[in-house]
């Protein structure tokens, strides 16, 4: 049995899964830190070089590793080096979001191969939208041209409540018994591991974005609706039950607005790409003047897109209510900062891509409604990766949990 086939058997046990698991050490440990020789493997996993001799062998016999040849030394015999083959694996990582799809194959050195964003698509929860998600997939994983057998396994960022340790979303596809991973894992043919969009997003961000060496960071989603990922002392926090993170349903209002979770004066229902939207239409039926009419959209269709591009385009309405956003958000993050007392807090999502115009409103809130004390030392930055950070995150969340890595 292959290592591709191993990683996937539920059924191993005794010696077999010892080997798996070794095997799989192994594997990550030299897409971390490059080449080494078989003593060097032996003295880091405390294993006798018989024993990583056979490892090795078997790992180059499924095309994962491959020898380099031997290692330059003054004297004696010189050892062999392997190394990875960063082609041999793959994982796909797929973030959805509320009007398209980003999809990106990562491969076992971690490395971003292949990359489709913005793919248009409705979020919807019903059948048809499922089964358009899938069809998309598909379609990637066909046009990618990878072997499907060397996709090791696919994560799937959805937004809401997501339960990644049993595989149900709550909030999108709750149709089944059966946990929605699973459902998509028989359609598509590969090891699925749902997981929440913002939580990806942060993991994303925290390895391969703005993230120097802080411990305590909060990612926040800034989108149609608002989202967290909190890591505690470098490690992603879920929760009891995997729902950590509602930061858009602090009831922080004390208005009649409905928010998508039922409630009544939750932050999302003012201070959200879909508040922003909602506000923006009520300005232009109220007489306020925007560039963005004059390009033939009428007051009903215009999108947050369009209220984010007219921003950038120095677009006078959209600015001014994207900071009246950002005073709110700035008191619902001064609410977090009081708690969590965070090294850095990173803006993410597509209101983020407004840069200081929505930066800048929620420093101005922060300092006036957290504790000087407490937000001295906590530093806001704009996410580094963008539209990335989903399709990151999900391709190194699948890694670690077939590899067992923390």
């Amino acid at each position: 049995m292959t290592f591709f086939k191993e990683i996937n058997d539920e059924t191993i046990t005794g010696v077999a899964y010892k080997n798996v698991y070794l095997k799989k050490s192994i594997i990550s440990y030299l897409a971390n830190n490059g080449v080494c020789t078989i003593p060097e493997l032996s003295k880091e996993f405390n294993l006798s070089v018989p024993k990583v001799t056979h490892i090795i062998t078997d790992l180059i016999a499924d095309g994962l590793l491959k020898d380099h040849g031997k290692l330059g030394s003054k004297g004696g015999r010189r050892p062999h080096t392997y190394g990875l083959i960063p082609e041999s694996g793959f994982f796909l990582g797929v973030d959805v979001k509320q009007s398209h799809i980003n999809l990106g194959l990562m491969n076992l050195q971690k490395n971003l191969v292949k990359i489709s964003e913005n793919i248009p698509y409705e979020l919807n929860n019903n059948q048809e939208s499922l089964k358009s998600l899938c069809k998309l997939i598909k379609t990637f994983i066909k046009e990618s041209a990878i072997p499907v057998n060397k996709i090791l396994g696919l994560g799937l960022n959805l937004t809401g409540r997501v339960n990644c340790a049993t595989g149900y979303s709550y909030s999108f596809f709750h149709f089944n018994e059966e946990p929605l991973s699973k459902i998509i894992e028989s359609e598509i043919g590969l090891k699925t591991f749902l997981e929440n969009d913002s939580r990806a997003m942060a993991y994303g961000e925290f390895n391969s974005g703005v993230v120097n060496g802080e411990k305590n960071v909060i990612f926040l989603n800034l989108d149609h609706g608002l989202g967290m990922g909190v890591m505690i002392n470098s490690q992603l926090y879920y929760g009891k039950s995997g729902f950590a993170g509602e930061f858009g349903h602090i009831p922080l209002f004390n208005n009649e607005i409905i928010c998508h979770c039922g409630k009544k004066g939750c932050l999302e229902t003012e201070a959200s790409g879909w508040a922003l939207t909602k506000l923006f239409k009520e300005s232009i039926e109220s007489g306020s003047s925007t560039t963005i009419t004059q390009q033939n959209h009428a007051s009903a269709t215009i999108r947050l897109e369009d209220i984010i591009e007219g921003a950038q385009n120095d677009d006078f309405l959209s600015i001014d209510l994207i900071a009246q956003i950002g005073e709110k958000l700035g008191r619902g993050i001064a609410l977090l900062i009081n708690i969590f007392n965070p090294e850095l807090v990173i803006l993410g999502g597509s209101l983020a891509s407004t840069g200081d115009y929505i930066r800048l409103p929620i420093k101005s809130a922060i300092n006036k409604y957290s504790l000087s004390l407490v937000n001295n030392d906590t530093q806001l930055k704009i996410s580094k990766l963008g539209e990335k950070a989903g399709i990151i995150g999900a391709c190194l969340l699948v890694r670690n949990r077939l590899l067992d890595l923390n």
